[in-house]
C-alpha cells in the first residue's frame, strides 16, 4: 500500500517538477517549487515508514518549515526587490537611523 503511495509521489513530483521549468510566470513556477517541497516531505515521510526509521518523520517536518520560510523569503524578493530594510539613511555621505521622525 505504502509503496503505491511513493509510486505515486514520485510521479506527482515530476509533474510538478514538469510545471516549474514550464510555468508562465515567476508566480507560477515558485508555487510549483513550493509543491515540489511539499510532495518531498511526504515523500520522506512515506521512505521513513516503509524503511522503519522514523528519524526521517524529523527530517520531513524541518524540510517542510525551511520550503515555508524559502517561498515566503522567494516571494518578498520578487514583490519588492530585496528582503528587508537595514533602517539606515544616507544623508550628505552620513549615515542616520530612519526610526520614526524626530
Amino acid at each position: 500500500m505504502f509503496e503505491i503511495a511513493s509510486v505515486s509521489l514520485l510521479l506527482a513530483l515530476t509533474l510538478i517538477i514538469a510545471r516549474a521549468i514550464l510555468g508562465p510566470s515567476v508566480f507560477d513556477r515558485t508555487q510549483a517549487v513550493n509543491t515540489a517541497g511539499t510532495v518531498a516531505m511526504l515523500l520522506l515521510a512515506v521512505v521513513g515508514f516503509l524503511t522503519g526509521r522514523p528519524d526521517f518523520l524529523d527530517i520531513a517536518i524541518i524540510y517542510g518549515l525551511l520550503n515555508v520560510i524559502g517561498t515566503i523569503a522567494v516571494l518578498k524578493f520578487f514583490r519588492h526587490g530585496d528582503l528587508g530594510d537595514p533602517g539606515y539613511e544616507y544623508e550628505d555621505g552620513k549615515q542616520t537611523t530612519n526610526r520614526g521622525s524626530s
